[in-house]
């Protein structure tokens, strides 16, 4: 299948809401002991449909999350949300990992694992069933499920490409 083409959105004027998915203490053995350094997983979005996901990785925790963050807010993607849930059911695969979304009735909440529930919640969807397939890491459990929302479309859009729905023609006037 053909990778959708998707255009990213500037970060500046939105106010973004972040959250930590995951902090990871990493060691590194060297002659004289052991150095630590942290990674971070941290999601942005603004609620209304715009979304985005970083890892930074540095000596101390508060500067992993600061890099995080700033990749995040590079990586930013739109994605359809009505009434709360994802337009149609949906399926993102990132290495061994599959999440699969399901649109959900209003009432239902997030049903969801940790990591993507935090993505669910800064893009604004307070309606859907999803689950990870495979191993449970949280880093790649998050880019799966970014990488399905990248494959949602929107529902009017594609009918129109369909011919379903006619475009709206502009009046000639005298």
């Amino acid at each position: 299948m053909a990778k959708a083409k998707v255009e990213r959105i500037n970060p500046d004027g939105l106010e973004l809401k972040d959250k930590i998915v995951y902090i990871n203490r990493v060691a590194k053995v060297v002659k004289g002991g052991r150095r630590f350094s942290f990674s971070a997983l941290v999601v942005v979005g603004d609620g209304n449909g715009i979304v985005g996901a970083g890892k930074g990785k540095a000596a101390e925790v508060p500067d992993a999350i600061r890099k995080a963050i700033e990749k995040a807010k590079k990586s930013l993607i739109k994605i359809p949300v009505h009434n709360g849930t994802i337009p149609y059911q949906i399926t993102g695969k990132f290495g061994a990992i599959q999440v699969v979304m399901n649109p959900a009735p209003k009432g239902t909440g997030i049903i969801a694992g940790a990591g993507v529930r935090a993505l669910f919640e800064v893009a604004g969807i307070t309606d859907i069933v999803a689950k990870v397939i495979g191993n449970h890491n949280p880093f790649n459990t998050v880019w799966a499920a970014l990488e399905g929302f990248k494959e949602l479309k929107n529902p009017e859009a594609l009918l129109r490409l369909r011919g379903k729905i006619e475009e709206p023609q502009e009046e000639v006037g005298v």
